[in-house]
């Protein structure tokens, strides 16, 4: 089932489409309705959720008068506004990362580089456990056991009838650095060569003996989605987190990927690699 976040996404899409298709400039929209230039823009990149006013308002605008088109447009709104599974752990999830979340758990496609650690989506719940233990907020024993089991949960997408298509580099610092302890460590590369196993999992390891590449110091996500236009690359900071759609955008992080797959060890040289590690 599509996730809210990916459902809002595509309606936007197909509201810009409309307006594009009009002739119409973002502004003229927002002058005409009432609405805010920010306001349209968040509508059409899915940021928002939409009300069923403000869908009829601006198809009318757009000239869309078959009451099928309108029922179609009507039911996706409904849907993008339901919550996710999610939702329920919005006491431990900040607001700019719950969207990364809702996009994860619809993406067809997810390619990623990691510098420093392996991505939550492979994780262990120690790994997890271990990394949540040194929150500069200082976190008590139920807020980490809270925030790994939404961690592990995130891994169901997995067990979706069409799981995702998913790539990550890891330099080799994220598999060196003994988060946890060794037992910890062994038990999480032990994990990623089990993951590589299976068919929709791509694992490569980019070797110090490499040397410098173009993004050395920036981890990144590039997802893609089945029917809904358009990647999104995702890259997180402390405190927030960037969602880039632009196509330049786009094509830089995609070509950065490239060159990162090509600079890392094959996957099954990575693999070999991995079980050395873990021995």
């Amino acid at each position: 089932m599509d996730s809210p976040t990916v459902l809002r996404r595509r309606l936007g899409s197909e509201l810009r489409r409309l307006r594009e298709r009009t002739g119409r400039q973002a502004k003229s929209v927002a002058d005409e309705l009432g609405f805010s230039a920010t306001k349209v823009s968040r509508i059409e990149s899915g940021q928002t959720t939409l009300k069923e006013s403000d869908i009829r308002a601006m198809l009318e605008l757009y000239g869309v008068s078959d009451e099928a088109e309108l029922r179609q447009f009507i039911s996706l709104t409904r849907r993008s506004t339901q919550r996710g599974w999610w939702h329920d752990y919005a006491d431990t999830l900040p607001d700019w990362f719950q969207t990364y979340v809702g996009l994860e758990a619809d993406a067809a496609r997810i390619r990623g580089y990691e510098v420093e650690l392996v991505p939550g989506l492979l994780q262990t719940a120690d790994y997890a456990r271990a990394m949540f233990r040194v929150s500069p907020t200082g976190l008590s024993k139920e807020e980490i056991e809270r925030r790994v089991k939404l961690r592990i949960q995130r891994q169901e997408v997995f067990r979706r009838p069409i799981a995702p298509d998913v790539k990550v580099i890891l330099n080799e610092s994220a598999l060196r650095r003994p988060v946890g302890g060794p037992e910890v460590m062994r038990s999480q590369v032990e994990h990623l060569l089990a993951l590589s196993e299976g068919p929709c999992i791509t694992i490569q390891v980019l070797p110090f003996n490499r040397g410098p590449h173009p993004s050395m110091s920036s981890a990144f996500h590039i997802l893609s989605f089945a029917d809904v236009p358009g990647d999104i690359v995702y890259v997180e900071a402390l405190t927030s987190s960037l969602y880039l759609e632009k196509a330049e955008d786009i094509a830089h992080h995609e070509l950065v990927f490239d060159q990162l797959t090509a600079a890392a060890m094959s996957p099954d040289d990575s693999r070999a690699w991995m079980q050395r590690l873990a021995t």
